[in-house]
């Protein structure tokens, strides 16, 4: 359970149906060039039961989504982060830390490795990941399309590691 947020503080909350539409104007202005999921793909999503969406929710306003797949059987668990999007007037301020610390601790009590795809230009992501155990372990070359960005793929092993 979130404890309340003081005023003026982000809250974390299940990522509903109803916050489709908002979470692909996000995407929009986040991944323009790399075809940006449409409300329907959210929606989707928020239907699978192997997955864990999370919304952070400022003054009634979605300012950031994430979510990851909790993969595999339990003898031999992983997840997979799908996505984390942070307004862009709000970066820099440790929502998408928020949401990541969120994702991770699902993760831990799902057992398992934690996996994530990540632009090769994008050094803060980069950087956020690394922190709580990361590491690189692979190149997607012209992963992101259409842009043909390369993505790294970055591993977490299972487990505490804030």
């Amino acid at each position: 359970m979130v404890p309340e947020p003081a005023s003026g503080a982000v809250a974390l909350r299940p990522l509903a149906a109803a916050d489709a539409p908002a979470c692909a104007r996000l995407e929009k202005l986040l991944f323009a060039y790399d075809n940006p999921w449409p409300a329907w793909a959210f929606a989707q999503e928020l239907r699978d039961r192997s997955n864990h969406y999370v919304a952070a929710d400022l003054g009634g306003e979605l300012v950031g989504y994430a979510g990851i797949a909790l993969l595999g059987a339990s003898r031999d668990p992983e997840n997979e982060v799908h996505t984390i999007g942070v307004a862009p007037e709000h970066q820099g301020k440790g929502i998408g830390r928020l949401l990541l610390a969120d994702l991770l601790a699902v993760a831990d009590v799902h057992g398992g490795p934690v996996f994530l795809d990540v632009r090769t230009d994008n050094a803060a992501a980069q950087g956020l990941y690394r922190s709580v155990g990361f590491e690189v372990i692979g190149l997607r070359k012209r992963y992101y399309q259409p842009s043909g960005a390369d993505a790294f793929v970055m591993k977490r092993e299972g487990g505490d590691h804030a």
